[in-house]
Parts: structure tokens; sequence; C-alpha cells
């Protein structure tokens, strides 16, 4: 089993959060891409993932991606065990 992976992005959620109300605030999207480096279609990524979020929502968002991976972890591993169990009541190991 493979886990797929999203590339890391260079930027913390707390950083694209700040980007986002720098945008609410009234600074142009070209002019915020072009100060921190990034293209405008990952703005528009960010603002549909992100927007509305505040200090307590990103923390708890971030607890609860950590939870979920080590429940995905935890699960991957029940399957493996899963499968070398049954390989040994069906005597191929």
């Amino acid at each position: 089993l493979t886990l797929i992976r999203m590339k890391k992005s260079r930027f913390t959620e707390t950083q694209i959060v700040s980007m986002l109300r720098e945008h609410e605030a009234g600074k142009k999207v070209a002019d915020l891409c072009r100060e921190h480096g990034v293209s405008q279609p990952t703005f528009y990524q960010w603002k549909a993932k992100y927007s509305g979020l505040d200090a307590n929502h990103l923390k708890e968002f971030k607890e609860l991606k950590t939870k979920y991976s080590r429940l995905e972890k935890m699960y991957t591993e029940a399957q493996m065990d899963r499968q070398v169990l049954k390989e040994i009541i069906e005597g191929k190991l």
C-alpha cells in the first residue's frame, strides 16, 4: 500500500492566512503574489481553502490534520497485520 503525499508548501498555514488578510484589507492579488513569490492560481486555491479561518480555527485544523494522519497510519498498519494473519491462517507462511 502506498500513501500519496501532497507537496509540502514553503509557506505555513499562518503565513497563508496572513496573506489572505492582507488581501481582505485591500491589497491587490497581483501585488501580494509578486511580493511573496507565489502564482495567482496558488493564491486563489489558498483563498478557497483557508478563507474565513482565524487563529483558533487554524489551530483546530492543524490538530485535526495531525489526528487524521495518525489514524490513517494506524489503519494501514492494521490492514498489513490483517493480511499477514490471513496468510498465516491460510498456511502460506
